[in-house]
C-alpha cells in the first residue's frame, strides 16, 4: 500500500536512511555474522519513523462552520472549563488531545475563517500530559475567527516532540481541514471553545483529524 508522506518528514528519512546503508555496508563487510540481525532492526527503525510522517488524505465529510473537527489524530486526553489567560481571559471550554508516537501528526484546520492571532512560545519540554505543558512548554496560539465565533487552538510540544511547525499567520484566510502545521514525534493540541459549545466527544476517546466532529459552535 503507498504510504503518502508529509515533507516536514522528508530530510529526516533521507538521513536516516542514509546512515543505516552506510552501516549495514559496513558490517557487511566486517562480521557477516551480525548483518542480517543489524538488518531487521534497520528496517524497524526504518518503518517505526517512517510512519511518524506519514499524511493521509483526509476529506472532511461536511464543511460546516458550526463544526469543530479535531484539528489532530490522538485521544482525549481533556474537556473541561477553563479560565483562558493569552487571548480571551475569560472562561472558555478546553478539549485537548493527546498525539501519541503512533499517532498521524499533521495538524488541520478545526474551522474555516481568518487568523485574527498568531504567537509562538518558546518554553519548556514537560510531558505532554502535564496540566501546565498548556501554559509552560513551546507551544503556537492560533486564534480563528469564523465570523460568527472564536477559538484559539494551542500546539504544544512535548517530552519527545520539540519541534513544531506552522504554516499559518495572522491575516490569512484558512479552509476547515487544510494542513495548518505538524509536530514531529507526537504531543498535544488544545482548543479553547466558546463555553456554549456543544461536546460530541468524551474522554479518553480516539479522534481522528478531519474526520470526528469534537463540538457544535
Amino acid at each position: 500500500m503507498f504510504v503518502r508522506l508529509h515533507k516536514e518528514g522528508l530530510a529526516i528519512l533521507l538521513a536516516v536512511g542514509l546512515f543505516l546503508l552506510l552501516l549495514n555496508t559496513a558490517i557487511w563487510f566486517i562480521d557477516q555474522l551480525y548483518f542480517w540481525p543489524v538488518l531487521v532492526l534497520s528496517l524497524g527503525l526504518y518503518g517505526f519513523i517512517l510512519q511518524f510522517f506519514r499524511n493521509p488524505l483526509r476529506e472532511i465529510p461536511v464543511k460546516n462552520n458550526q463544526l469543530v473537527y479535531a484539528p489532530a489524530d490522538g485521544r482525549v486526553c481533556a474537556i473541561e472549563e477553563v479560565h483562558e489567560g493569552e487571548y480571551f481571559q475569560e472562561k472558555r471550554l478546553q478539549i485537548s488531545i493527546f498525539m501519541s508516537p503512533l499517532n498521524v501528526h499533521v495538524n488541520r484546520n478545526p474551522v474555516s475563517g481568518e487568523v485574527k492571532y498568531f504567537r509562538y512560545h518558546p518554553g519548556k519540554y514537560l510531558v505532554a500530559w502535564h496540566p501546565k505543558s498548556s501554559t509552560e512548554n513551546e507551544r503556537t496560539t492560533i486564534v480563528y475567527d469564523t465570523g460568527a465565533a472564536q477559538l484559539l487552538m494551542r500546539q504544544i510540544a512535548g517530552a519527545v516532540a520539540k519541534r513544531i511547525k506552522w504554516y499559518v499567520g495572522e491575516g490569512d484566510q484558512v479552509e476547515q481541514g487544510e494542513d495548518m502545521g505538524f509536530i514531529k514525534f507526537g504531543s498535544r493540541v488544545d482548543l479553547f471553545l466558546p463555553i456554549h459549545a456543544k461536546v460530541e466527544v468524551t474522554m479518553n476517546q480516539q479522534v481522528r483529524g478531519n474526520q470526528t466532529v469534537l463540538a457544535r459552535l
